[in-house]
């Protein structure tokens, strides 16, 4: 089994389009001036004393946001991406999620609704 930094390298180089797409507008503090993290892990301690691993899209530590770009897989992943979302929630995090299809043609509102988030 890979290590979980292999497979967040993993994820990284084989990014969707619509990820590709916000992440030039995020990376290197561009926006806002804050720094976002793409497929970094998110360490939980499950109810058993073993570590979790959750691995948001983009994360922002400073505001305490989770982006993901859902893509057609999600469709058969809602109540994982449920489950995920609650877990990542108790942990004081705030989660935004946008089909790849709204990222790739409503950029403006995506990054409005990030903004707004970041605030």
């Amino acid at each position: 089994m890979p290590s979980i930094i292999t497979l967040c390298r993993e994820l990284r180089q084989k990014q969707t389009p619509a990820e590709n797409l916000l992440w030039q507008v995020l990376r290197n503090r561009a926006f806002m001036g804050k720094k976002f993290l793409r497929q970094h892990p998110i360490c939980v301690k499950s109810s058993m004393g073993r570590n979790q691993y959750y691995i948001p899209d983009f994360y922002c530590d400073e505001a305490k946001l989770v982006i993901e770009a859902d893509g057609p897989v999600h469709l058969y992943k809602k109540e994982y991406d449920k489950n995920r979302d609650e877990v990542l929630k108790s942990l004081g995090l705030t989660i935004l999620r946008f089909t790849n299809e709204k990222i790739v043609t409503d950029m403006a509102s995506v990054l409005t609704t990030i903004g707004n988030a970041c605030r």
